[in-house]
């Protein structure tokens, strides 16, 4: 089964490597990383998607909890959530194919970051279907390089504002623990 996970960490040096090494050390293959701080600096949100069965990956959630450096970890398999991945994407161009380029753009609300003589670099952001349909498309007009940010994903509506609230009164107790010790 596949798997989203956010885990919001601290923002400090180390934390990545734990947090991945724990899915290694079970086996487990990160098919798709994102990890960006979040509107406060010192926390980071990682988005990771992984495929594997039910029982191990609550085993690696219940781990990734007794991280020191991991505030909260949210599988998203089961709640509705939203989620975006961005891809750089490089055509080859010619005459020929020009106008038919950027209509497949226009039609997937692209947009092209950079033109050159021989090649677009076209922007898209979406799901997964809407990356791999656009890339199926210009596939054989010559696909010189993809590069892809991997997903980002955050609850919807309110379940997020409560994620908001429990992540606040969380930090709170952290640091009430942190200071009492």
């Amino acid at each position: 089964m596949r798997h989203t996970i956010s885990v919001l960490v601290d923002n400090q040096p180390g934390v990545l490597s734990r947090v991945s090494g724990l899915f290694s050390g079970r086996g487990f293959n990160i098919e798709s990383l994102s990890v960006a701080e979040t509107l406060d600096p010192t926390l980071s949100r990682m988005t990771i998607v992984t495929r594997g069965n039910d029982q191990i990956l609550e085993q690696i959630t219940k781990q990734l909890n007794k991280l020191v450096n991991v505030v909260k970890v949210i599988d998203f398999t089961e709640g509705e959530f939203v989620e975006r991945e961005m891809a750089l994407i490089q055509v080859k161009v010619d005459d020929a194919n020009r106008s038919e380029i950027l209509g497949i753009v226009d039609i997937f609300r692209g947009k092209v970051v950079d033109v050159c003589p021989a090649s677009y670099t076209i922007e898209i952001t979406g799901d997964e279907g809407k990356i791999r349909a656009i890339i199926d498309l210009f596939r054989p007009m010559g696909i010189l390089e993809v590069a892809r940010t991997g997903k980002a994903a955050l609850s919807r509506g309110s379940k997020k504002e409560k994620a908001v609230k429990k992540e606040k009164q969380n930090e709170s107790e952290r640091l009430e623990r942190g200071s009492n010790g």
